[in-house]
């Protein structure tokens, strides 16, 4: 069977939802092209998850497994813009899997968020392959007590919006069902 057509993946896509919303795995099958049953093609995941724990290393091996052969991870907690530039050069599909603990390490090493965020953005500009990146929306729910959690969460928003306007396509996951909330067209060449 041959891949499904680059035409569904727009140069940058972001699936947001909440936890266990299905956002990994429909990313994953968008990436790999086996949304609509073709054969997996090789592809790049970035991973910015750390396992700090046994639980986040339990996970972190389920999402390795789930994915199989033909993925190439790369794991980067912090300097994702430079990442994804590197993957360039490659020329394959690449998965940022995710936006959400990629923040969260940033906030914990005290970087600039607003001039970090800005570098990711200005990198997709130039950027061939189409990337992919999961991020969790985290404002659906209660307001964090703490005021290390409300800054998190505001973080999280800002970030969520400056990426879905960025984005040519952006897909909100509910109860692994996605829900197409913009579908910029490709230029016509």
């Amino acid at each position: 069977m041959e891949h499904a057509p680059s035409l569904l993946l727009p140069p940058v896509t972001l699936v947001l939802g909440g936890a266990r919303s299905g956002k990994s795995t429909h990313a994953e099958k968008l990436v790999a092209g086996t949304l609509f049953g073709a054969a997996p093609r090789p592809a790049v995941y970035i991973a910015t998850a750390q396992a700090g724990d046994v639980e986040m290393a339990t996970r972190i091996m389920a999402h390795r497994t789930r994915r199989g052969g033909t993925w190439t991870t790369i794991e980067e907690p912090l300097k994702l813009g430079e990442a994804i530039e590197e993957c360039g050069a490659r020329g394959e599909p690449v998965l940022v899997d995710c936006l959400t603990l990629w923040l969260s390490n940033l906030m914990h090493a005290g970087a600039d968020l607003d001039h970090t965020v800005d570098e990711l953005v200005l990198i997709l500009d130039d950027l061939v392959p189409p990337v992919v990146f999961v991020s969790n929306e985290v404002g659906l729910g209660i307001v964090p007590e703490t005021p290390l959690g409300r800054a998190f969460r505001d973080a999280q928003g800002r970030l969520n919006m400056r990426m879905a306007e960025r984005a040519d396509r952006v897909i909100l996951m509910t109860a692994g069902l996605p829900l197409t909330l913009k579908d910029r067209p490709a230029p016509r060449g």
